[in-house]
This record gives structure tokens, C-alpha cells and sequence, in this order.
């Protein structure tokens, strides 16, 4: 069930009155950040449950198992606390611990046990970004390697950080290393100098270089058993060596793939291999005749290049260029038994569809992914799209639109989940956009105009002094408010396929957002000078004296719920903010609702449930019940 809960109270200050709810929380995880020609580390859990990666400064902890609808892989615990883009995490061999390493190369160990992931040791073992990770089999050392200015590697004690040996003889940076799981002690590490280092401890010295890859190597990993390692290239090769004496073996394949291979990981006992690379394919190898068993081609696309590998229990995993991540099918390689998609790039726009079933969100590449608002799976929307960042999504029956930077409105069908072809080409960037539904209209403000668009076709476009932000249509009044960087919510009359001017909201800050209630009897606006502004929509005034000005820095976003009786607000400042309409004096806080990342879009699925969006690249969903 969901991950964590979260208490928020709101004290007696300046005449707002105490309100406490309880804010249950699960999320819809960012997949992982995945960067051309750069292999991605895949952390296992030793008590099989889930498995590790990283996008942007979050660490997520994903549930592996795929019955539905609880556990499932769609729902993540997310650990924020490194100040910088954290590069792998990786679990110590007892479960308890994780050991995450960063681009200024700080590693956090800290706890899995708690919800609240306390931290238990901080340690800078290299001057620069940290690319692996890897514990000794009794949980008491760690490894890493990366980009360091003085040295490439490091082992030291996980309690006290002291030094046990040191990580030396390669000349460029170290992408990979491996603990030998037994005794006598191992690590190898492989290097874009082409070479793979072998050394023996504690206190571990180096012992030998291998010399057999061409080009960079890009992951090296003992046997379940740590009688055999295997390393992988950029070359395409593949090669088993012994484990304990580091003599090769032998390669695997001749070579393994045609492209290079980014990651490879073992059948838990030993006797196959898994192998994924940039040739767009993962392969299966036997181990001791170091022969093919089977092929699993991905795709077709330079987004089906393979970064990453992972072999858990019976689940085999690999992740596209794209960050999707694939579950292997042994008996099918052809078809994936399921693939998990999403977001790996920050998430700009949010919207649900007209039967609340479907959660869309749109992101900074143009990606979106439609969400089963009651399981979390997810699929996402194929055909040709925008290609760059979504400014604004709106549903409408049965189609889903799109404003991009790319100066057009484009529409998606909710049945196929796919792009229709309709392309309605703008003068100018839309910034925000509403459409009135009886009429098939749609009302798109942009940089230098407001746009009306009617069955897909433009019918008028009025001039603007300003850069509009947003749009929202009532149409009980047929008003239409625009928000401006002017500090204006401008207000126009919609008639006949043409707009007029009817009177302008000051504000103290540029108008981030507008929104009018499903009642069509208020407006709410936010704005960059952190305020949220509620009006009656009989007479454009406030309907109360209460400023709602907690946030503490620009507001980004706004959304009434069903009933009309609550606003939330979500900020730069990285909180979620639920004003009450009835009882202005109220309002409670989520804080971090989003950690380190602004809030980019909110909306409610029912009175008590809210989704918002942020810069993470997370979905999450909240239930808000009233304990007051």
C-alpha cells in the first residue's frame, strides 16, 4: 500500500485557524535518466523485492514484482536527501543498507528499514562523479569508481570510512568494479583506458591489469558464486575470466553483439549470462560452452539502445535509451512479458480525462504517458507528437490536446492512445489554452496573442501587450480569463468565435495560473508574488478578506476540486498548499510534497484525492482526508 504517510498541521497564525489532516501518499515513478553512449548501474535487492536506480538527485526504490494491483512497479519510495544528481545506489548484501554515490563524488549509506531513510554514514572518497558501486559479501566494504582528480577508486570500511586499500594502476577513468562474493577477497574494476584491474586484500593493492578489450570497458561482474567474472566492452566483447585467479577464460560470442555492450548481469546460479547493448538487443549466453541460447531484439529506434541489465530471482530486466524498462520473457524474446513507461525528463503539463479514469502527463521532450488513475499502469502516447517541451494539455470527450513550443495544437484519441494527425499550426508560442466543450472551441493564449480555434480550424486571434500564462473558459458566463507577466488576469467575453475585452485583476506579480471552479461561480488565480487570489465571479472581487500568501516562492500552479470547496496550490518552494473556500482562515501545508523539485501541475481525481506533478519527473497521488 502507499509508501508513507505524511501528518500536516497548520498553526493559529495571523487569524488562520488550526486545521490537521492526514496526507497519505504513493507515487508514480520517474524512470530512470538514461544519456547516450553512457551505461546506467541497476541495483538488486538481496531479499528479491525490489531494485534501485536514479534520475536527477532522487534515488528510487521500485517494487519488481508485477501482480497487480498491490505491490506493483508503478508504485515507488524515493529517497531526495543528495544535494547533487546522484549516478547509482546499490544495496548492501545484508538488505539493510544503501550505499548512493553522486556527481561531486559524496557517497550516503543509509537505512532501508525505516520509512524515513535515516542516514548513517557521509563519506568524499573521490574528487569527482562516482559510476559504481559495490559491497564486500559481509556488508563491512564498499568499493567505488569514477572520475576522480587525484585518484579513479576507492575502498574503505562502510562504518568509519578508513581506508583498506587503494584503487590504482589504471590511467583513465573507472566506469565499473565488482566485490568477489567469497573468499579470498577480489575487486575488479573495468576502466576507459580499455583495461580491467584485478586486485587482491585487505588491504587491497593491485595485482594485474587484463588487456584483452579494445575499447572502453564498461562493466565488470563476479558470478553469484565468485568463481568466474565477465567483462564487457564498448568493443562488443564479452569475456569469462576465472575468478580467482583472473586468468580468461574465454569470450563470449565472436564478438557478443555488433554494437557495444553496456552492462551484463548473472543468472543467480551462475550458468547464464545477460548481455545488453547499443545494437538495440539483449542475449542470453551459456556459460560454460559460451554459446548463444536466445535473442531478445528491442526495437528498431535509436530510444531502443539497451543501457542497462539487471537479474533478479526470476525477473530479468533491461532499460532502453528511452528509460522504459523491460521485463525479458525466456520463453518469448520477441515480446517483453511487460514494460514499464513514463517520464525520465521533468514533467511540464497534467490534465485527467473527462471520466476522471485516465491521468495524462505531458514532459520537457514532448513524451506523454496516459496513467489508470486507480492502478497506476501506464502506457505511453504513440504516433507523432510535438518532439519538444508540452506547454499545456486539455481533455475534451473523446480527444486529449496539445500545446508545444513547436507553435501548434496537436490532438490525441483517448481510445487508440495515439496522435490523430491533427496539426492546428499558431502564429506565435501558446503558453496555456481551455476548451469549451459544447462547442468544440478552444481558446489558446500565447506570446503575442489569444488564439480561438473552433473544430480544429482558426477562427480569430486577438493582439496582445503582454505574454499570456494560462487560460480558463467559463461557460456559464462565456468569460475567459488569461493570465499575463503584466500582474494582470485579464478577463474577455467569448462570442461568435471572437473575444472581448471586459476588465483586467491587478496582481503584484506576473499571473502564473487561472482557473475557474466546476460551479463556474469563482476564479483562482496564483501569481509569481507567491499569492493565490480567489474571486466571485458575479463581481471579480474577493469573496473574503483572508490573503492566501503562505508559500514562499512563486506559485506555479492552481485547481479547484469537484466540489468547488477546495483550491490547491503548488509552488516553486517545492510544497502543495489546500485552501478551504468555505473557511478561508484554514488551509494546510504538504511540505516537500515534491523534495528539491518545484510543482508543475495539480489536479483533483475526486473531493480527496489530488495528483500533482514536479520537476522530479514523479507523479504522485494524494488522499486528503480531514481529521480536524
Amino acid at each position: 500500500m502507499p509508501s508513507y504517510y505524511l501528518h500536516s498541521i497548520v498553526f493559529d497564525l495571523f487569524s488562520f485557524s488550526f486545521c490537521a489532516f492526514n496526507v497519505t501518499e504513493f507515487i508514480y515513478a520517474t524512470l530512470p535518466r538514461t544519456q547516450r553512449g553512457q551505461p546506467i548501474v541497476l541495483g538488486g535487492d538481496p531479499k528479491g523485492k525490489n531494485f534501485l536506480y536514479t534520475n536527477g538527485h532522487s534515488v528510487i526504490i521500485r517494487n519488481i514484482e508485477v501482480t497487480i494491483p498491490f505491490p506493483n512497479p508503478e508504485i515507488a519510495d524515493i529517497y531526495t536527501e543528495h544535494s547533487c544528481a546522484v549516478n547509482v545506489a546499490k544495496y548492501s548484501p545484508s538488505g539493510f543498507y544503501i550505499a548512493s554515490g553522486d556527481q561531486s563524488g559524496k557517497i550516503r549509506i543509509w537505512d532501508t528499514v525505516n520509512k524515513e531513510h535515516i542516514l548513517k554514514n557521509e563519506f568524499q572518497p573521490i574528487g569527482g562523479p562516482i559510476k559504481d558501486i559495490s559491497w564486500s559479501p559481509d556488508s563491512q566494504r564498499i568499493v567505488i569508481v569514477g572520475e576522480g582528480r587525484e585518484r579513479f577508486g576507492h575502498v574503505f570500511m562502510a562504518e568509519t570510512g578508513t581506508s583498506v586499500g587503494e584503487i590504482s594502476g589504471q590511467s583513465k577513468p573507472i566506469n565499473s568494479c565488482d566485490f568477489r562474493p567469497a573468499r579470498p577477497f577480489r575487486i575488479v574494476t573495468g576502466s576507459e583506458d580499455n583495461t580491467i584491474g584485478v586486485f587482491e586484500g585487505p588491504p587491497f593493492k593491485f595485482k594485474m591489469t587484463k588487456q584483452d578489450h579494445t575499447r572502453f570497458v564498461q562493466a565488470v561482474r563476479y558470478s553469484p558464486s565468485g568463481h568466474l567474472f565477465a567483462s564487457a566492452g564498448f568493443d562488443g566483447k564479452v569475456f569469462i575470466y576465472d575468478g580467482t585467479t583472473s586468468e580468461l577464460v574465454g569470450e563470449v560470442g565472436s564478438p557478443a553483439h555488433s554494437g557495444g555492450v553496456y552492462g551484463v548481469a548473472w543468472k543467480p546460479d551462475g550458468t547464464q549470462l545477460l548481455t545488453c547493448s547499443g545494437d538495440k538487443s539483449c542475449k542470453l549466453w551459456d556459460v560454460e560452452t559460451r554459446t548463444l541460447i536466445s535473442e531478445f531484439p528491442m526495437g528498431s529506434t535509436v530510444d531502443d539502445q539497451q543501457v542497462s541489465c539487471l537479474w533478479q530471482g526470476d525477473h530479468i530486466l533491461s532499460v532502453s535509451l528511452s528509460g522504459f524498462i523491460n521485463y525479458l520473457d525466456v520463453n518469448n524474446p520477441t515480446k517483453p512479458l511487460r514494460i514499464v513507461k513514463g517520464h525520465n525528463k521533468p514533467i511540464t503539463v497534467l490534465t485527467l480525462s473527462d471520466d476522471r479514469s485516465t491521468i495524462y502527463t505531458g514532459s520537457h521532450d514532448g513524451a506523454v504517458t496516459n496513467w489508470n488513475s486507480g492502478s497506476g499502469t501506464n502506457d505511453r502516447v504513440a504516433g507523432i507528437g510535438h518532439g519538444n517541451q508540452i506547454n499545456d494539455i486539455r481533455a475534451a470527450g473523446d480527444f486529449v490536446y496539445t500545446a508545444g513550443i513547436d507553435d501548434s495544437i496537436k490532438q490525441i484519441t483517448v481510445e487508440g492512445n495515439t496522435y490523430t494527425g491533427v496539426d492546428a499550426k499558431l502564429a506565435c508560442q501558446p503558453r496555456g489554452m481551455d476548451i469549451l466543450k459544447e462547442s468544440n472551441t478552444i481558446v489558446v493564449g500565447c506570446v503575442k496573442d489569444i488564439t480561438v480555434l473552433q473544430d480544429n480550424r482558426k477562427v480569430s486571434a486577438l493582439p496582445i501587450s503582454y505574454e499570456s500564462s494560462s487560460v480558463s473558459i467559463n461557460p456559464e458566463t462565456m468569460d475567459v480569463a488569461v493570465g499575463g507577466d503584466d500582474s494582470k488576469v485579464h478577463v474577455y467575453t467569448l462570442s461568435g468565435g471572437q473575444l472581448t475585452h471586459k476588465l483586467d485583476l491587478e496582481h503584484l506579480g506576473p499571473v502564473t495560473d487561472v482557473r475557474y471552479s466546476p460551479d463556474n461561480k469563482l476564479l483562482v488565480a496564483c501569481d509569481a508574488n507567491r499569492k493565490v487570489i480567489l474571486y466571485s465571479v458575479a463581481e471579480y472581487k474577493p469573496p473574503h478578506n483572508k490573503e492566501w500568501g503562505f508559500h514562499n516562492a512563486r506559485v506555479n500552479c492552481v485547481a479547484f476540486s469537484p466540489n468547488s470547496e477546495l483550491v490547491a496550490s503548488g509552488s516553486l518552494d517545492t510544497t502543495i498548499i489546500i485552501w478551504f473556500v468555505n473557511s478561508p482562515a484554514k488551509h494546510t501545508i504538504i511540505k516537500n510534497a515534491h523534495p528539491q523539485s518545484q510543482i508543475t501541475g495539480l489536479v483533483w481525481l475526486d473531493n480527496e484525492t489530488l495528483i500533482s506533478t514536479g520537476q522530479d519527473c514523479n507523479t504522485k497521488v494524494w488522499n486528503i482526508e480531514n481529521v480536524a
